[in-house]
């Protein structure tokens, strides 16, 4: 008699858990959205990780002299070049968006639609602001520097090869948040969550805190090093 009663209690537990899995439920109280961004993210930071030791292995093994990433990502501006200002900048920038998408986060729980909806925006023109500032530097090692992804004239090849590679992915990233971030303020300023609930600008803002958390780590091995 008990051993049917223990039969039925785990056919219990695994209908239950069928019907949590197979229905449209936050399992384990976490929305789904916000469980399928955090997948992304640790599949995304396999990638990134991979793509910055792949770096470190290919420039401690080099034979041929590395480039200094201080001369060449140096600006004049009328007068001697500044070492690495355009790459400041851009973290800067970067940095400074992480507290608008904060503040959106915030602003939404509190359901001020058109206070997130603006700082949405601010935080996409933050990164429009980056990609525009990547996409100059790309151009002055292209069309002046000479860099190419085979080859550079500072030093071994594979600094090209890298640098594209790495800021070119991550480049990628910024410019999906941009259309990203604008789709979703879009929607909370046509008022598109306001009976879902604004948990889609949190999954937003945990993707733009990723993409800028890696610039932080490109910017230390790549820039600094």
């Amino acid at each position: 008699m008990a051993q049917g009663s223990g039969e039925v209690a785990t056919n219990d537990a695994v209908t239950d858990l069928v019907s949590d899995w197979s229905a449209e439920k936050e399992v384990f109280k976490v929305h789904w959205g916000k469980a399928m961004m955090w997948i992304f993210l640790l599949s995304d930071t396999f990638i990134f990780t991979s793509f910055l030791t792949g770096y470190m292995k290919v420039r401690i093994s080099s034979t041929v002299p590395w480039p200094n990433a201080s001369e060449i990502f140096a600006l004049s501006f009328g007068g001697d070049p500044i070492p690495l200002i355009l790459i400041a900048i851009m973290t800067f920038v970067l940095i400074t968006s992480s507290g608008t998408m904060a503040l959106a986060v915030n602003y939404g729980y509190r359901n001020e639609r058109v206070k997130t909806a603006l700082l949405l925006f601010v935080t996409a023109g933050f990164g429009l602001l980056f990609v525009g500032m990547q996409a100059f530097e790309w151009t002055k090692l292209i069309a002046e520097e000479g860099v190419r992804p085979w080859g550079n004239p500072f030093g071994a090849a594979q600094f090209g090869a890298s640098f594209f590679m790495i800021t070119g992915f991550h480049g990628a990233h910024v410019s999906g948040g941009v259309i990203y971030l604008t789709y979703v303020a879009f929607g909370v300023l046509n008022g598109r969550y306001e009976k879902k609930g604004y948990d889609i600008v949190e999954i937003a803002g945990l993707y733009w805190h990723f993409v800028d958390l890696v610039w932080v780590f490109i910017f230390a091995f790549f820039y600094l090093w």
